[in-house]
């Protein structure tokens, strides 16, 4: 089963970028769909983005135009560049990863991965 690691978070001031990075293990991402979802105390887990293995991407709202994710398939590694933070983006973030055959809707919710990595902190904040 394919194993995730999430890293590249930190703390970074409002207006700052980080890009997190997804690597991935024990099996190839390339006929996978890959999502960044994040989550905040007390609430459920949010979904911010997905990139399809047809190429494909999608975003929640509140980050469209700030962050883009990516693929390379030859590194087996996922991106989240993220620019514009807001202190409302502050949240551990998670990467996860579904069946290629997914339709779009369902990779919105929980219930389609197969596995999470172990989330990375970010925190804006000044």
């Amino acid at each position: 089963q394919v194993q995730l690691t999430e890293s590249g978070g930190g703390l970074v001031q409002p207006g700052g970028s980080l890009r997190l990075s997804c690597a991935a293990s024990g099996g190839t991402i390339s006929r996978k769909s890959i999502s960044w979802f994040r989550r905040t105390p007390g609430k459920e887990r949010e979904f911010v983005a997905a990139a399809r293995s047809s190429g494909g991407t999608s975003y929640t709202n509140s980050v469209k135009g700030r962050f883009t994710i990516s693929r390379n398939n030859a590194e087996n590694t996922v991106y989240l560049q993220m620019i514009s933070l807001k202190p409302e983006d502050t949240a551990v973030y998670y990467c996860a990863v579904a069946p290629g055959s997914t339709i779009l809707s369902e990779l919105w919710g929980t219930r389609s991965y197969d596995a999470w990595g172990q989330g990375t902190q970010v925190t804006v904040s000044s």
